[in-house]
C-alpha cells in the first residue's frame, strides 16, 4: 500500500515538473560565427549540423555566392558563403585561415538541404550575456534579427535562419 501511494506522489511531483517546464519561459541561445571580420548570431533552435570544409562541386551559372554541392554524410547539400550572400566579402581568406573554415547546416525542421560556409566557430552565446541595441531603423532585410552587443562591447547581428530559407534573393542561386 506505501508503494502504491509513493508511487502516485512521484507521478504527481513530475506532472507538476512537466507543467512548469512547458509554462517556463527559457531564453534565448545563439551559435556565434564569424564572416569576414564580423559577428553573427544564429538561433540554436534553428542551426542544424556544423562540418568542417569539405570538397564543394561548382554549379555553372549560378551566383558567386554560390560555391557548389557537397557530400556531407551521404547528402547533398548547396554550399552558400555567408559572406558574399549579404555582401560583406573581403579579400579571400589567408591558407592559415582557411582550417578554421566550417559550413553551418540547417535545422532539418527547416527543410532545406544547404549549408553556411563561415569563416570561423565563435561559440555559444545566451541572451543574459548579450544586450539588444535600440532599432535605429531602416532597410533591412527579413531574416537580419536584432543587433546586440556583448560586455566587450562587440557588435552581433543577429540572422533568423527560418526567414533565410524562405528569402526568395536566397533561394534563387541561378545569376
Amino acid at each position: 500500500m506505501a508503494n502504491k501511494q509513493a508511487l502516485r506522489d512521484l507521478q504527481a511531483r513530475l506532472a507538476e515538473r512537466l507543467q512548469a517546464a512547458r509554462t517556463e519561459v527559457r531564453g534565448v541561445s545563439w551559435l556565434a560565427i564569424e564572416c569576414s571580420g564580423r559577428g553573427f548570431l544564429l538561433p540554436l533552435k534553428e542551426a542544424g549540423e556544423i562540418f568542417t570544409a569539405a570538397p564543394v562541386l561548382p554549379v555553372p551559372h549560378s551566383h558567386s555566392w554560390f560555391i557548389g554541392v557537397a557530400n556531407l554524410r551521404g547528402r547533398l547539400h548547396g554550399v552558400v558563403d555567408l559572406a558574399g550572400f549579404l555582401g560583406i566579402k573581403s579579400r579571400a581568406l589567408p591558407d592559415a585561415g582557411r582550417e578554421l573554415t566550417r559550413l553551418v547546416g540547417f535545422n532539418a525542421s527547416l527543410d532545406i538541404n544547404c549549408v553556411l560556409m563561415v569563416d570561423r566557430l565563435a561559440g555559444l552565446r545566451n541572451d543574459e550575456q548579450m544586450t539588444r541595441e535600440t532599432d535605429v531603423g531602416g532597410v533591412r532585410p527579413a531574416f537580419a534579427g536584432a543587433r546586440l552587443h556583448d560586455a566587450s562591447g562587440r557588435i552581433w547581428q543577429e540572422l533568423n535562419l527560418s526567414a533565410l530559407a524562405a528569402d526568395e534573393a536566397f533561394l534563387k542561386i541561378v545569376g
